[in-house]
């Protein structure tokens, strides 16, 4: 059985072998647009708070950088992988190119679970890794940014490494830090918003009203918290929610701000008052008008695809819907909203912090989020209009319009020497 970071390469290489044969592009371009411009691995040596020493191993992969300087998130999880990165670093060069942000696509990672450190370890191992990887990052390079284990303070320990290396403050080279050293009003709910922007116009669009309309959020971290919590104020009717505990169900509709107190609480949903306890998988079958799976890659696939009774999906998680599971629900009717699509708010945010922070110019709030809410609605219209024109679904016709782009600007470029 293939692991999920082997699984999700599988599927982000084939979606590309599938745009490659929608244009009808020659082998040489599909070569370079599968194969990773760089690719890293490090070794951090990390001394623990009681003294001992031990080893993790990190990873900064640069898929393109033909459009812009390389973009992507850095992770700090126990199941990271070289070929998870790779393919998350894939997706980021189409979900940049598919929302016209003047980037490549980069990833990175570090295989640690977080919980199981201090503070202060957790900022050692951050320093290290920024200074392994520090020849190929940079504000014109690669800009990193928060993801699943990362937040604004690890990227400020990231700024600061950089900063220091160089003899002088660089707000540029990484994205989603805290507001106080260059931060964008609106980043740490970006990518949330953009998801909710994408749900609600997939519900008009199938002719479903926002309010009383049903919906599951699995996961309930950095996007499926906020993507709650928006979804709930437009009216829609949150039944089930999840996380990597359990998740529970109220089929009148869960109270998003008493469950967000309750997760405050308890470190879970599991055990939210007056809710029916589920499994994970349980939630995720429930049938209801819209699913946002916001967690971990693969979680829908081959094996639960056919017990899917959602409407509309919109993949707030990068990678949750498996390629045979994309079959599946295509032929089942389900409207699948890829990631490169529905998750790309925070890098569009992303995007106006590192403008902000070179200007050194900061925009009001309500302009950021009407910037992120037109360039979504305009991706959205570009996506559902090439999917109706050619009789393909919205992966397809997404990730087809991103290859396009990228392809166009190797073509542009030219190859040297």
């Amino acid at each position: 059985m293939q692991s999920p970071g082997s699984q999700a390469l599988a599927d982000a290489h084939a979606q590309l072998a599938e745009a490659i044969a929608f244009h009808e592009y020659d082998e040489g371009t599909h070569a370079m647009l599968k194969a990773s411009r760089r690719e890293l691995t490090v070794s951090i040596p990390l001394r623990r708070d009681d003294g001992t020493v031990e080893v993790l191993t990190g990873y900064r992969i640069q898929h393109n950088i033909s459009r812009g300087p390389a973009k992507g998130g850095l992770r700090f999880s126990p199941d990271v992988n070289v070929d998870e990165v790779r393919a998350l670093a894939m997706w980021m060069t189409w979900k940049c190119a598919l929302l016209d942000v003047p980037y490549g696509g980069a990833k990175g990672g570090v295989a640690i679970d977080p919980r199981r450190y201090s503070s202060a370890e957790l900022e050692r191992v951050t320093r290290r890794y920024t200074t392994e990887i520090l020849p190929i990052i940079g504000p014109q390079r690669d800009i990193p940014a928060p993801d699943i284990g990362t937040d604004e303070r690890v990227m400020a320990w990231m700024m600061d490494t950089y900063s220091v290396s160089v003899g002088h403050t660089v707000p540029g080279v990484v994205t989603g830090k805290p507001l106080s050293l260059g931060g964008s009003l609106g980043r740490s709910s970006a990518t949330s918003r953009g998801v909710v922007h994408v749900a609600l116009a997939a519900l008009e669009s199938a002719g479903i009203e926002a309010v009383g309309a049903t919906a599951v959020v699995q996961g309930f971290g950095k996007v499926g918290r906020d993507a709650a919590r928006f979804l709930h104020q437009a009216g829609v009717r949150l039944v089930a929610v999840a996380d990597q505990y359990g998740a529970v169900h109220v089929a009148t509709g869960l109270d998003v701000e008493l469950l967000c107190r309750h997760v405050d609480e308890h470190g879970t949903v599991v055990g939210f008052p007056g809710s029916t306890p589920l499994n994970g998988a349980e939630a995720l079958e429930l049938d209801v008008d819209l699913l946002v799976p916001a967690a971990v890659e693969g979680v829908l696939n081959g094996e639960n695809a056919r017990r899917i009774r959602a409407r509309i999906v919109v993949e707030g998680a990068n990678g949750p819907t498996t390629r045979e599971a994309d079959h599946i629900l295509s032929e089942a009717g389900v409207v699948v909203v890829p990631d490169i699509l529905a998750n790309a708010g925070g890098v569009i945010v992303s995007y106006f912090e590192w403008v902000q922070s070179n200007q050194s110019f900061r925009w009001g709030l309500d302009e950021v989020e009407s910037r992120l809410e037109e360039r979504m609605r305009s991706g959205w219209t570009a996506v559902t209009d090439f999917a109706a024109h050619h009789g393909i679904t919205l992966r397809a016709a997404a990730t087809a319009l991103a290859v396009q782009r990228v392809t166009e600007a190797h073509r542009l470029r030219g190859l040297y020497p």
